[in-house]
């Protein structure tokens, strides 16, 4: 499964951006999702995911009322909106898939990944 990763650019604090995140040829509803972030000198870390079948969300503790994950499964794509942005969420963004229900936080449970997008939040 090949997955592409858009969206990203240059936001100020407090800015907004949305992630895109689609995969030709395969249909996403079929796949756990989730958005991983790497940033210069520090390990891929959990952003958020979205489970196959019943899209329960799970997002880590600094992302959550600022960041949402969603799916759009007539356009076949999954997004993060991402609101109020700060200087710290500055990263390489990722998504990631795996074929089956369950939201798991570690990258080594994905199999599947994009190629990520740069996300640079200017205080």
């Amino acid at each position: 499964v090949q997955l592409q990763a858009s969206g990203g650019g240059l936001a100020q604090a407090g800015g907004s951006l949305r992630l895109s995140c689609a995969a030709p040829g395969r249909t996403l509803s079929s796949y756990t999702v989730g958005w991983f972030r790497q940033a210069p000198g520090k390990e891929r870390e959990f952003v958020a995911s979205i489970s196959w079948r019943i899209d329960i969300t799970l997002y880590t503790d600094s992302v959550k009322g600022r960041f949402t994950i969603s799916r759009d499964n007539a356009k076949n794509m999954v997004y993060l909106q991402m609101n109020s942005l700060k200087p710290e969420d500055t990263a390489v963004y990722y998504c990631a898939a795996r074929p089956d229900a369950s939201i798991l936080t570690s990258p080594g449970s994905y199999m599947y990944w994009g190629q990520g997008t740069q996300v640079t939040v200017s205080s």
